[in-house]
């Protein structure tokens, strides 16, 4: 059992400052919060790296030269005041609790009322023989990334091992320089511990194809080089030749200066409800803190431990019960998202599980119900009620079979309406889960005159970390922000909008009229007149058809990963558009009469439905995203549906030419 310390009155003395050690994000929102409380309290902050305040989850993104150093460090400015003294660059390196004080680096001692440890952790690194030697890095902090910002550029092929988020993520930062890289997973899948085996499926796809490898299920046995790197040993006998590796195998809280304190420690330094630790004096948050026996390894949960120390600092009654843990980010551009009991050791032995896929767009989706109440939530790919499944896991909304059905169906718990609007969540739904900002938060402080999303941001903090909220912030701002357009979307418009002027061009203008003249050099009606022509158009037209026929199975069938995606779409609506022409010189424009005008009819509406469908697509990042959404699954699946009767009239059709 656990030995958790009970709350004790502090009866410290309030002269002296109270000292704050770590300026990560969590010791900074701390710090933050406690001076909007009480402008006139004092503070000294220690932070051991030279660097300003910045934002550790961006780090990927800084490395890989997609965000700069100011939105690194956008939201988190230390506090300034007369009575506010910041230390960067000067680690803390003995806390005397007898006598209420610490000594840093410098050799300065400090007295302290009360003592915030937000000392955060620190890469894990793996026994493994050879693990000492030179370019062998870790990602974690500023350091780090300096020094892989000078590796990158030399190196020919890295291995990355790990397959959690910041291995991913280190991966494809990795990748600038058009270097090879590996990513080594010990356990059997990529996100283990946040994804179930078919999401962990659709993520390694995504990887696969942006030229990244992945290994699951292979343990490193030994790492080569007499000084320097030249590869790795796995089990079961395989060698992989690399000139660098990143470790990102996991993570250690920083428990030294807690240890040599004499505090009680786990797996990392134990606190009660009101984040005190074993003395009442001293508070420990963030991923340095062990409550109830877990240590949380996410930025979200530290910042309300954060703001449960600060309510109990400043003498007021506060309690932490606990975070459910949240994964949402973007791993190589594509979003995931976990959060509750989604997993297989989670006993979900009475649950009830509802499943959504959609290959074709990455997409896939998970609920779990337990007697009645939403337990769990995940998402590979977009999944625009997100925020709204989070809030209904946090609070243990109930669901009903209905919408299970619904869910099943498209993907969306609740009406599509109510999920794409921000404006219709409830007050307690949470926009920014890297804050825990909730849309009623926001609604006050858009009703105290910040309406833009910068107000937003400075007053709230919402949108300042992963940014991924952004465009919810700015729908309730009443703006909005860029959104990247699909990849070829120029190419799909103009293929798009051939494809339907050609489709309407048929259906409202005349035929074209048979020769009436015996003296033309060129009889153009021989096209679909003289058999052998018609049969060499009739039979292009069918080839075009089944050519345009294999992006369903790309689309279907997960075997299937040559090429990406969005070419394979462009392709899909250009042939689309040869098999129109095809068949305008195969029928001279006519529509026919019987089977022969059913054939048409199906066909040319089949063409206006996939020709709409990629319109929204080409333009979704310039139109409202529920309008997109609603036409864009409308006219697929009109689209799908069209095709249908399309090979059994052409069946016929053929039969019925040869036959007579």
């Amino acid at each position: 059992m656990v030995a958790v310390p009970k709350p004790v009155p502090d009866t410290s003395c309030a002269e002296e400052p109270i000292v704050v050690i770590g300026t990560g994000p969590v010791g900074v929102r701390f710090a933050q919060d406690l001076y909007r409380r009480d402008p006139s309290v004092a503070m000294v902050i220690y932070g051991d790296e030279p660097w300003e305040p910045y934002n550790r989850v961006r780090l990927s993104s800084f490395l890989a030269g997609e965000t700069d150093w100011a939105a690194l460090t956008q939201g988190l400015a230390l506090p300034q005041g007369p009575n506010i003294e910041t230390r960067l660059n000067c680690a803390v390196i003995e806390i005397d609790r007898a006598a209420r004080q610490i000594e840093d680096s410098m050799g300065r001692v400090q007295s302290y009322s009360k003592l915030v440890l937000a000392t955060g952790s620190r890469a894990r690194i793996p026994d493994v023989p050879g693990v000492g030697q030179a370019n062998v890095y870790v990602f974690r902090d500023m350091s780090d990334t300096q020094r892989l910002f000078a590796r990158r550029i030399r190196s020919r092929r890295t291995v990355v091992l790990g397959g959690g988020l910041l291995g991913l993520e280190a991966a494809r930062a990795m990748q600038r320089f058009n270097t090879e890289v590996w990513v080594i997973e010990n356990n059997e899948r990529l996100m283990m511990r946040q994804l179930d085996q078919k999401a962990s499926n659709q993520l390694r796809a995504h990887v696969e194809a942006t030229g990244i490898k992945v290994w699951p299920g292979a343990a490193v046995k030994r790492i080569h080089g007499e000084g320097v790197v030249t590869g790795i040993s796995l089990r079961g006998g395989f060698t992989v030749e690399c000139d660098t590796i990143v470790i990102a195998a996991g993570i250690k809280p920083n428990i030294d200066l807690a240890l040599q304190a004499g505090l009680h420690i786990g797996r990392g330094i134990r606190v009660n409800d009101q984040m005190q630790t074993s003395d009442p004096s001293i508070y420990a948050i963030g991923e340095c803190a062990e409550h109830r026996g877990k240590v949380y390894g996410i930025v979200a949960p530290g910042f309300e431990q954060a703001a449960v120390a600060v309510h109990t600092v400043c003498g007021d009654e506060a309690n932490y019960a606990g975070s459910l843990q949240a994964t949402h980010l973007k791993v190589l551009d594509l979003p995931v998202f976990s959060m509750g009991r989604t997993g297989e050791r989670d006993g979900l032995d009475l649950a009830t599980l509802a499943v959504y896929e959609d290959k074709g767009n990455s997409v896939y989706r998970k609920v779990v119900v337990e007697r009645g109440v939403l337990i769990g939530a995940m998402a590979v790919g977009e999944c625009p009620d997100m925020r709204r499944l989070q809030e209904a896991v946090t609070h243990n909304r109930r669901i009903f079979p209905w919408q299970l059905w619904r869910f099943r169906r498209t993907g969306l718990l609740w009406p599509e309406e109510d999920a794409t609007s921000v404006v219709n969540w409830p007050a307690t739904a949470i926009v920014c889960n890297c804050t825990g900002v909730t849309r009623g938060q926001l609604g006050e402080a858009i009703a105290a005159g910040n309406c833009s999303v910068e107000q937003l941001a400075a007053c709230t903090r919402a949108s300042t970390v992963c940014g991924s909220c952004k465009p919810l912030v700015a729908e309730l701002a009443g703006g909005s922000v860029e959104r990247e357009p699909v990849r070829a979307h120029r190419t799909m418009l103009a293929g798009a909008v051939a494809a339907l002027l050609f489709a309407l061009m048929m259906l409202i203008t005349p035929a074209i009229p048979f020769v009436d003249t015996v003296r033309t050099a060129w009889r153009w009606d021989d096209l679909w007149l003289v058999s052998l022509y018609k049969q060499i158009s009739g039979f292009t037209v069918l080839g075009l058809t089944a050519l345009g026929l294999l992006l369903t199975f790309r689309k279907r069938w997960s075997r299937i990963r040559f090429g990406d995606f969005a070419i394979w779409r462009v392709l899909h609506v250009l042939l689309g558009l040869a098999a129109l022409t095809g068949l305008y010189l195969h029928t001279g424009g006519r529509l026919g009469s019987e089977l022969n005008f059913l054939l048409m009819s199906s066909f040319i509406a089949l063409i206006l439905a996939g020709g709409i469908a990629a319109l929204m697509i080409a333009q979704e990042h310039r139109l409202p995203p529920a309008l997109v959404r609603r036409w864009r699954v409308n006219s697929t699946w009109i689209h799908i549906l069209l095709f249908w009767p399309v090979p059994v009239l052409l069946g016929f059709h053929i039969l019925k030419t040869y036959y007579f």
